[in-house]
């Protein structure tokens, strides 16, 4: 199974810059992921690349913060927010990161496609030039 995750614009960019080499959820996927589609949202609103997955921490915020914090790609203050009142924190350990040579429009793929506020499943691997 592969997912399309939404990620803000700025956090794309430092994912294909390698600066930031975890992606933080505040839900762990019930199905065993091979492919993550980036899906950049707006202004991009395009699926601009994908990764696959090293690994998935699951811990409190404070550990995950603690083993991540190095190539977070974010703030402390922006993590503790984001996890603020949660017990449960996941992080994404993402390797082989493509960055597509053009961004796909996902309503060219998936017939009344809905913006994910986290993720969706897609059973079909999409195909496309990487930079």
């Amino acid at each position: 199974m592969n997912v399309i995750l939404s990620i803000k614009p700025e956090f794309v960019e430092k994912i294909f810059s390698g600066e930031k080499q975890y992606e933080y959820r505040k839900v762990l996927f019930k199905q065993k992921v091979d492919t993550v589609y980036i899906y950049a949202s707006r202004p991009i609103s395009k699926i601009v690349g994908e990764f696959k997955i090293d690994e998935i921490l699951c811990d409190t915020p404070e550990n995950i913060w603690k083993e991540t914090k190095r190539q977070s790609g974010v703030t402390q203050n922006f993590f503790d927010k984001y996890y603020k009142g949660r017990e449960k924190a996941v992080a994404l350990k993402i390797k082989e990161c493509k960055e597509y040579k053009e961004a796909i429009n996902p309503e060219s793929l998936i017939p009344n496609f809905k913006v994910p506020q986290s993720f969706i499943y897609v059973e079909e691997k999409i195909t496309h030039q990487t930079k």
